[in-house]
């Protein structure tokens, strides 16, 4: 069996006067998980270093551009039984403006956003909700034991 880093996930938040609130995505009914909410994951291309796969992923699923982008401390995981491994998922975070216009791609139909509470009922994996508490720790405090490494979106 094989572990291998070939997706990531990035987590969109904003920040409102009561709060912050993360972006969700509902897959598309024809995709792979029909009908799940997430935030944005996708393939990382090959030679391609995986923060400029989230900030491709981001543009290409929302047609955002993050004012803030950071590693989160946080490697998600899932195995996969058709081809017998076990995948790495980097974890980023990214920060946009409330009135920020959002163009969802064919691979979702819906979008939301969502106070991190009610972002982790809709999150199908425990990871996700881990990531949406550390990000969520980090950007309530603003201070915190982590040192996020925060990353210039071009």
């Amino acid at each position: 069996m094989k572990i291998i880093s070939n997706m990531i996930e990035a987590h969109i938040f904003c920040k409102r006067k009561n709060g912050i609130e993360f972006l969700l995505l509902k897959r598309n009914e024809k995709e792979i998980y029909p009908g799940f909410w997430q935030m944005v994951t996708g393939k990382i291309r090959k030679g391609e270093k995986a923060y400029n796969t989230a900030l491709r992923e981001i543009k290409e699923e929302t047609g955002l551009k993050p004012k803030r982008f950071w590693v989160v401390p946080n490697v998600n995981t899932f195995y996969s039984h058709e081809k017998n491994y076990i995948s790495l998922l980097p974890v980023f975070a990214a920060e946009v403006e409330p009135d920020s216009k959002i163009i969802i791609c064919k691979e979702h139909c819906e979008f939301g956003w969502f106070k991190p509470n009610e972002a982790k009922k809709l999150l199908a994996w425990p990871g996700q909700r881990k990531s949406v508490d550390i990000i969520t720790e980090y950007c309530l405090k603003e201070i915190s034991f982590w040192n996020f490494v925060e990353l210039k979106p071009v």
